[in-house]
């Protein structure tokens, strides 16, 4: 690839990741399944502190999405990544790195209803190009720090962008 092919695949690749986070945080499912590969993993297994829990790798975007509705639709996120890193491993792959940090309100009716967490750490993803549009694949998160409040007072309401 040429030096100014990789610069626009670059962008590309930060317009998907950026889309990615919004689309967890408005809750838009149809956008989220549509920025991802039928194959990819997604492993949220690491939480500092601690033990890996297997239930929080998914494979298939479908199942995914399934998984991350379920989990976030009572709950207000604010996803924010930057610092990245992408690496070119071949004409149609790359894989990046994006340092993250994550806010996570839980709603009424929620498991966790009233309370909240911030996570730190990073996104460790790879694309694949298809049908000219670059599209995620497996994405690991690693987190450095996570912390959690006992309770949270939700003043004003959060805003429902649906």
């Amino acid at each position: 690839m040429t030096e100014a092919v990789n610069l626009v695949a670059m962008e590309e690749i930060r317009l998907l990741k950026a889309r990615y986070v919004r689309a967890l945080d408005t809750k838009d499912w149809p956008l989220l399944r549509s920025l991802l590969t039928d194959d990819m993993i997604a492993d949220f297994r690491e939480m500092p502190g601690d033990q890996p829990d297997e239930k929080l790798i998914t494979t298939g975007a479908d199942a995914f999405v399934a998984s991350v509705a379920a989990e976030l639709d009572k709950a207000t996120t604010v996803h924010h990544v930057h610092s990245f890193e992408i690496r070119f491993t071949g004409s149609r792959d790359a894989e990046g790195i994006w340092a993250m940090d994550d806010h996570f309100w839980a709603g009424e009716g929620a498991d966790l209803a009233g309370r909240s967490r911030h996570g730190f750490g990073h996104y460790h993803d790879s694309y694949r190009k298809a049908s000219g549009r670059w599209l995620s694949c497996p994405s690991l998160v690693l987190r450095l720090r996570r912390g959690s409040d006992a309770r949270w007072a939700q003043t004003p309401d959060p805003v429902d962008h649906r």
